[in-house]
């Protein structure tokens, strides 16, 4: 049965898209942020964020009135939560954001009405979510005390979506759902089968949590192994995109590809939340996380050892004029997304330690956040002709047709862009 109303909490990378696809088969969506710019550019049929389609979608999706934003709850049949878990300065998780959407939806809600989590959460926070609502709401009954009888329905559901293909993976990947009962489970798989092909996959709450947190933890210690042995093979001169790719012909091997560092807001984040929870037996998570969270200084060093053998080979050079650029400030190839970039925090370091002008190449976004706007937005022909240092960070396509052997100037390529 299809849901009538949906609200979804959250209008960003996840939220935004998912809202969009519930509504584009004529289903009244009701898109909740709390930043009043999102509001007002969604209800013009416009979009914050670059995803490719996303913008032809919510155009559609707003011109025919199934999709709405606001920056108020309201009432609804379903209620889905994707707002951001960012950690703390301790790596403690912040889930004060979850508790304000729960503060903020429980007011409106009714009997029989479903609350789906889909924000990435160390175990036991769908268990917390009920306890905030049911404080708020002691007129209504929840699972935790009335089990399949109770008035209101939990669920946890985290996406798992590649970001540029998120509409896509949206409707095919399968989901893993952690209902706390199954009537839980089943009216949140009814919810998604209106436009998931993938499977829905029951299991428990903190199952379905815990699940997340492992692909992406098993995603960051891999990363961890591919980018120690980059700086190994740096010191031993070896080159280290060839080590891997003969190593990874034996059939059964895969080693990932080295870079910067890890970015993002779930690969950098997520295997904390179980390092919070476990700490004294999350020691390989733990480990890996520091290795990928320390590629960017092991970056920064080689850039600085590049500078003084400059200077070194050109006296009459000056520190303040060597030419830096670096390619690439989002997270991963091909997005706009600066969200926990290794190569964004490289470039802010060079900047502030060095004291020069950086020329700095990303081609998805049209200005530069607010503590870089004194250096240089440029584009790569302008960079790859007049750098002294090249800096290669991201992988993105309007890079891959570079060559060192058409420079005049020092690469340091850290995201393997020229051994494509």
């Amino acid at each position: 049965m299809s849901v009538p109303t949906l609200c979804v909490l959250g209008l960003g990378y996840i939220g935004l898209p998912t809202a969009a696809l519930f509504a584009s088969p004529q289903r009244t969506v009701i898109g909740v942020d709390i930043n009043p710019h999102v509001v007002d550019l969604i209800n013009l049929g416009q979009v914050h964020i670059i995803e490719p389609d996303l913008d032809r979608l919510v155009r559609s999706a707003v011109s025919h009135g199934y999709l709405r934003a606001t920056t108020r709850p309201e009432p609804a049949d379903a209620f889905l939560i994707a707002v951001p878990t960012p950690f703390l300065e301790n790596r403690e998780p912040d889930l004060s954001y979850i508790e304000a959407a729960c503060r903020a939806i429980a007011p409106v809600l009714k009997k029989h009405d479903l609350v789906i989590l889909e924000s990435t959460s160390p175990v036991g926070t769908t268990e917390l979510l009920v306890k905030w609502l049911a404080s708020v709401r002691p007129d209504l009954t929840f699972p935790t005390t009335h089990q399949q009888a109770s008035d209101i329905r939990i669920a946890h559901c985290p996406e798992r979506v590649l970001p540029g293909h998120v509409l896509r993976e949206l409707v095919s990947n399968d989901r893993i759902i952690g209902g706390m009962t199954d009537a839980c489970s089943a009216a949140a798989v009814r919810l998604y089968q209106q436009f998931v092909e993938g499977q829905c996959i029951v299991t428990d709450t903190r199952t379905a949590e815990m699940c997340k947190l492992t692909e992406n933890s098993f995603r960051d210690v891999n990363i961890a192994f591919a980018n120690e042995l980059s700086m190994i093979c740096a010191q031993l001169k070896i080159d280290t995109w060839e080590l891997i790719r003969l190593a990874n012909h034996h059939p059964r091997v895969n080693i990932l590809q080295p870079g910067p560092g890890v970015g993002g807001h779930c690969i950098a984040v997520d295997p904390w939340f179980i390092v919070s929870k476990t700490p004294d037996l999350a020691l390989l998570i733990r480990t890996a996380r520091l290795v990928n969270d320390s590629k960017p200084q092991w970056v920064i060093q080689q850039v600085k050892v590049a500078v003084a053998n400059l200077l070194f080979k050109h006296p009459g050079l000056r520190a303040h004029n060597v030419r830096i650029a670096c390619y690439g400030l989002a997270f991963k190839a091909d997005i706009d997304d600066l969200r926990e970039s290794p190569a964004l925090g490289i470039a802010r370091q060079l900047a502030n330690e060095l004291g020069i002008t950086l020329l700095l190449v990303e081609p998805n976004i049209d200005a530069l956040p607010d503590d870089l706007t004194g250096h240089s937005l440029t584009d790569v022909a302008c960079a790859w002709d007049s750098a002294h240092i090249h800096v290669l960070l991201v992988g993105h396509r309007e890079f891959r047709s570079m060559s060192a052997r058409h420079s005049n100037g020092v690469v340091i390529d850290a995201a393997g862009v020229l051994a494509n």
